[in-house]
């Protein structure tokens, strides 16, 4: 009989074990899935700030220093719709003649396919309960020229909020970054 009774509390702590074992495994794997399900919904908002920085920069040769500015931008920025034809008068066909149809705003241009965008939530970092991405603009110096720059940023510890603490510290999960202070590029830490 105590033979039996061993039996069962060994069973029970074989099944237990094994459910620990089951969890050790699973957790990083659950919290991988939720964490790569946040970040593509914060790389799009990257994008689309990024896509904002290209249309502000070709209409001001800069790019805007905080996104307030972008925002403004998209609601009141036009850009214009130009037809090009070649000048009749000249045969090499090099010239061109530009005429100016009329202006689409800069939200149509950009989101115009996009039915559920919403430019005032472009700030906020997804699941972050209202955190706004960091965003900086300035110049630097690249081979003696002058170069505009642009950094936007969503901190792993705003867009994986109320997720593992301890899985977040990991040196495998990125903030996710996209254009660089230091160089003149708008790739993305994830690309």
């Amino acid at each position: 009989m105590k033979i039996r009774i061993l039996q069962i509390v060994l069973l029970l702590g074989i099944a237990y074990l094994g459910y620990l074992l089951w969890e050790t495994i699973q957790t990083p794997v659950r919290f991988n899935r939720e964490k790569d399900e946040r970040a593509a919904y914060v790389i799009q908002n990257l994008k689309d700030i990024r896509s904002i920085q290209q249309m502000y920069r070709a209409l001001n040769d800069t790019f805007a220093n905080n996104l307030d500015s972008l925002i403004k931008f998209m609601h009141e920025g036009q850009i214009p719709v130009v037809k090009l034809t070649y000048d009749p008068a000249d045969t090499s066909l090099i010239k061109t003649i530009s005429d100016t149809l009329g202006y689409i705003s800069v939200a149509d241009s950009l989101f115009g396919q996009r039915p559920d965008f919403n430019a005032d939530n472009i700030k906020y970092i997804p699941f972050s309960n209202k955190e706004k991405f960091t965003l900086e603009a300035g110049q630097i110096n690249k081979g003696g020229v002058m170069v505009p720059v642009f950094m936007a940023m969503a901190r792993k510890v705003d867009y994986l909020k109320g997720m593992d603490k301890n899985l977040i510290r990991s040196p495998y999960v990125k903030d996710l970054i996209v254009g660089s202070m230091s160089e003149p590029t708008t790739d993305g830490n994830w690309e």
